[in-house]
């Protein structure tokens, strides 16, 4: 048994799917599948039930996948523990972010990236992107950590700042896994069939973009509940008041234990290129190396 297998056997659990598992690992399936064949040649137990559509763990599998995310977590932790303690940096950094982001991708991480760097501070400051690309722009931030600025606000000038990937997403239409909504659409105009709850201007590119999209099905989306807050959304969609777009990163986990449900919309996508926006004259550059190189490490990038 190796850590390879573990990741496998886990991405594997977490995607219900061998075929997705495949995807998010950038392996062949047959590879997957000979993968986990292994790993129960090698216990002597069954770790799967495999379906028709799905996968789920045996009895043996579940008490695997509990030791394997402990397993896969300390691996992880002592990488970054290792990538952040070897720069030695110190100072301030000013990091602007949307909520959803500090809350659900950036966060998890500062504990031990201040623990391993004592000599810096982080300020972490919420607000919708072109508030915050105005602050970097004025030199109240270090950073802004948004979705892809030409795309959802209009633009930042390439001439004065780098940029460099964080991680990619994509919206998620979502809904109460017991409310009965399908698994899949034929058309977006669909979606206007049940009641809709609306997320605004945290990704006013996606706005503006969904509803041309209404419009040119020849249908008005009319939400009963609005709100700029992820969170908020969020927790109406688990209610199952309606059903919304959300960024996959803030409904991942809630997706995948079953307390949401992703519903796929034929021909319709919208990905997310969220990224690091930072003058090129920076004060702060080798503590922000390290916060990415963390970030990145603690995403699995």
């Amino acid at each position: 048994m190796n850590l390879t297998q573990l990741q496998t056997f886990s991405a594997v659990l977490q995607e219900k799917s061998m075929t997705a598992a495949a995807q998010k690992l950038f392996l062949t399936q047959s590879a997957v599948s000979q993968q986990i064949r292994q790993l129960e040649d090698e216990l002597g137990v069954e770790l799967l039930i495999r379906g028709v559509r799905q996968v789920a763990p045996t009895p043996s599998g579940h008490v695997l996948a509990d030791y394997a995310k402990k397993i896969l977590y300390l691996v992880h932790q002592a990488e970054l523990a290792v990538q952040t303690v070897s720069a030695e940096v110190k100072g301030p950094l000013r990091i602007g972010t949307l909520s959803s982001i500090g809350l659900q991708l950036i966060s998890p991480m500062f504990g031990l990236f201040l623990k391993n760097n004592s000599e810096v501070s982080v300020k972490l400051r919420y607000g919708d992107g072109a508030t915050l690309l105005n602050l970097l722009n004025e030199g109240e931030l270090d950073v802004a950590i948004v979705p892809d600025a030409g795309r959802e606000f209009g633009g930042i000038s390439s001439s004065n700042y780098e940029t460099k990937p964080v991680i990619d997403d994509e919206m998620w239409l979502v809904s109460n896994f017991a409310s009965g909504q399908p698994e899949r659409i034929e058309s977006i105009a669909d979606v206007v069939s049940r009641p809709v709850v609306w997320l605004t201007e945290e990704y006013p590119g996606f706005e503006h973009y969904a509803l041309r999209e209404f419009k040119k099905h020849g249908v008005i989306m009319r939400s009963i509940f609005e709100s700029s807050n992820v969170g908020t959304i969020k927790r109406v969609v688990e209610s199952g008041t309606g059903w919304g777009f959300l960024p996959a990163h803030s409904v991942r986990k809630q997706v995948r234990t079953g307390r949401l449900k992703r519903v796929e919309i034929h021909n319709f996508s919208y990905p997310i290129s969220l990224k690091c926006y930072y003058p090129k004259n920076l004060k702060s550059a080798k503590i922000l190396e390290v916060f990415l190189k963390s970030l990145q490490t603690n995403l699995g990038g």
